[in-house]
């Protein structure tokens, strides 16, 4: 396990965690706009839990929280002050590095509004921002193919490498879904031959139940046993009876404390993933958790 990286938890929860404005519809953005001093104090504290990578708290600067407007406004300014805030809490160690987020632009879980007309002039404004102080990009929560399709056309002339995170069906056991599938039905194999064919240079599965992630990470080793894998699920129940991703503040499982937490990571572990962190609900004790069980780079 000495190849194990780790990553950071979710941001949303640990911004209202340690006091930072949050609520709906801006989610994590709120901080950002208000007080970005604490979006910084929570990468810090990520870095100081052990976390070698840390994710810019950019997931949510898309119109579907802040709106059309704001994000006319003020999203490229927006974009740069969360990279700035990551790449100022990097410093804290010579040896972390700063994933640049691009999210689902149309909103988490909702593979049926992408629009291909729209998805460039979005994740341009993210990636015009973010660029200059992030390491490699990371698309995350896509629930399709053509969601990551989008985000690695819309990195591409950067020339910064491409880490591809897809969320998965968790609302079925695999008696009723035998192929893990992600949000949108697509299999989790054509996924992976996609990852591939845009040069990925890692896969990983997040913003789902713990439960369905082995499964996946086996069917993306069976056709690219070459790809680097990760894993970092979310602390809540099913999605599907709250609409989108963060559209509502669900309720935290009671059963994923860090050392549950843990015992999935081994698992995944052994299922191939080399790369672990955390996603909504999962706390910087997680992740402390983590670092200290697992040797990491």
């Amino acid at each position: 396990m000495s190849d194990i990286t780790i990553l950071d938890g979710g941001m949303g929860r640990e911004l209202e965690r340690v006091g930072a404005p949050f609520r709906q519809p801006e989610w994590s953005a709120l901080a950002l706009m208000e007080a970005p001093d604490m979006v910084r104090q929570v990468h810090e504290g990520y870095i100081r839990a052990g976390a070698r990578i840390i994710t810019t708290n950019s997931y949510a600067l898309v119109p579907f929280h802040i709106g059309d407007e704001r994000f006319k406004a003020d999203g490229a300014r927006l974009a740069e002050l969360a990279g700035r805030m990551a790449r100022e809490a990097a410093a804290l160690s010579s040896d972390v590095k700063v994933a640049g987020s691009l999210p689902p632009v149309f909103g988490s879980y909702q593979p049926h509004l992408f629009r291909s007309d729209l998805a460039q002039q979005y994740l341009g404004v993210l990636v015009g921002g973010l660029a200059p102080h992030v390491d490699f990009w990371l698309a995350e929560t896509q629930s399709s193919i053509e969601e990551a399709s989008a985000a690695a056309q819309a990195v591409k002339a950067t020339d910064k490498p491409l880490w591809i995170s897809f969320t998965l069906r968790d609302d079925v056991g695999p008696e009723e879904m035998p192929e893990p599938q992600l949000r949108s039905g697509q299999t989790v194999a054509d996924a992976t031959r996609l990852a591939v064919s845009l040069g990925a240079e890692a896969m990983l599965f997040n913003c789902s139940m713990p439960e369905v992630m082995a499964a996946a990470l086996s069917a993306a080793h069976s056709v690219a046993p070459e790809l680097r894998l990760g894993v970092y699920a979310n602390a809540f129940a099913s999605q599907d009876d709250d609409g989108a991703a963060n559209e509502v503040i669900s309720d935290i499982r009671a059963d994923l404390d860090p050392q549950s937490y843990g015992k999935w990571a081994k698992t995944w572990m052994e299922k191939g993933a080399s790369i672990i962190g955390g996603c909504c609900g999962i706390g910087t004790e997680h992740i402390h958790h983590l670092s200290s069980r697992f040797s990491c780079n």
